[in-house]
């Protein structure tokens, strides 16, 4: 993340001062309120200059200036505090293999509007589509007149090339090379081109910005869904790969004789630790799998099949403890909902096979973002143009959302 406030030698002065406006906007995003003389100590930028920048942002909509609410730093007055406004918005979807979300979400991390849905039997592309833009008609029917919508990012359950959205490999959804960012961008018409990610890595997104994991520069967190996936910050940064693959743990291979995998493979981790392996553990029927957050719910005592799975997951955190060295590790999906009843047997297993040096640092919590960290990522995907450029990005946004969707 940028923090700081001048750009590079060689660029000329409105260069500078978009980017100057865009990191001013990218803080205030983050902290939802900051002080401007917070800003100020954190742009290395004079007030002057700060002033001018929240005023023109203040002009495009994205920011007011409120009475001071924290701490003076320095000597004077207070500083007035600068909070986002809610002039832009993006559209977040997190598609799962068992349900859809899309939600409106502002400037903040707001969540302003949701919908929910099925996915379609079959899990083709294009039904799949057309309930995503279903969901989207419902979240923009009470959007402020005037606001922009300035994108829409998508959290998908497989492997996804960064460059085009294709989605290689989502073998939960038997998608292999599937062009979903091209075939939903073709029926969001003037709206633009989703941004598609990995729904691991948008959970890992979003927690170190506004989770579990702020102010944490070493984190994975694991989305535990019908398969299994990682997303990993190592420094502050996502870990992405040689093809920006990475993190699909829950193909590690776990039993050598172990269960056959979606992906084709045998004894992949996500078998047993999975959303069909709870399923099978706790007595809920394959066809409700989809309903398996509630069955999890009304478990109060973990079963011995249950135990196992969660031997299994803490012996493969153990495994991510010692490769990784994170601080944090965060459950997401249904991991959240199966962690409690398994705690005891997690920890053991993470005791006996994590090295001592990296199990003493590593803490696992689940999401400080409940159900929403994949949402939350999605949306922080498609506000980055915003926040690199809030002036170009504005030019071209789209500000009757209803009117484009309904074509």
């Amino acid at each position: 993340m940028a923090s700081a406030g001048r750009a590079g030698v060689g660029t000329n002065q409105e260069d500078i001062r978009r980017h100057n406006l865009g990191t001013v906007l990218g803080h205030v995003h983050r902290s939802e309120r900051l002080s401007r003389a917070e800003l100020t100590a954190r742009m290395g930028l004079n007030r002057s200059t700060i002033a001018g920048l929240v005023t023109e942002l203040e002009s495009l909509g994205l920011a007011e200036q409120a009475k001071p609410s924290g701490a003076r730093i320095g000597a004077g007055r207070p500083s007035v505090d600068v909070k986002a406004r809610s002039g832009a918005y993006v559209l977040a979807v997190d598609l799962r293999v068992d349900g859809l979300t899309v939600a409106r979400v502002g400037l903040g991390g707001i969540i302003q509007s949701r919908a929910t849905g099925p996915v379609p039997q079959g899990h083709d592309p294009h039904a799949i589509t057309d309930s995503v833009l279903d969901l989207m008609r419902l979240v923009v029917k009470d959007v402020e007149p005037g606001s922009a919508l300035v994108g829409v990012g998508v959290g998908v359950p497989g492997i996804i090339r960064a460059e085009d959205g294709l989605v290689r490999l989502a073998p939960n959804l038997s998608w292999r090379d599937v062009p979903f960012a091209q075939i939903l961008g073709e029926r969001l018409g003037s709206i633009g081109m989703p941004v598609l990610g990995n729904d691991a890595d948008l959970g890992a997104l979003a927690e170190h910005l506004r989770g579990a994991g702020v102010g944490v520069e070493d984190l994975v967190y694991l989305s535990g869904e019908v398969g299994v996936g990682a997303g990993v910050i190592v420094s502050g940064h996502k870990l992405e790969g040689a093809g920006g693959y990475a993190g699909e743990i829950g193909h590690m291979p776990f039993l050598p004789d172990g269960k056959l995998c979606h992906c084709g493979a045998r004894g992949c981790w996500e078998t047993e630790i999975g959303a069909e392996a709870i399923a099978l553990a706790i007595g809920c029927p394959a066809e409700r799998v989809g309903a398996l957050g509630e069955f999890l719910e009304g478990v109060h005592e973990a079963s011995a099949d249950l135990r196992q799975v969660g031997r299994h997951l803490g012996r493969g955190i153990a495994g991510i403890v010692n490769m990784l060295n994170p601080r944090v590790i965060v459950l997401g999906g249904y991991l959240r909902s199966l962690s409690p009843l398994v705690q005891e047997d997690v920890d053991q297993e993470i005791a006996v096979h994590a090295l001592t040096a990296p199990h003493e640092l590593v803490r696992v919590t689940l999401p400080g973002l409940g159900g929403d960290s994949v949402l939350h990522g999605a949306a922080e995907l498609a506000f980055e143009p915003l926040l690199a450029d809030p002036v170009g990005r504005l030019a071209t946004a789209c500000r009757d959302a209803e009117a484009a969707l309904a074509v």
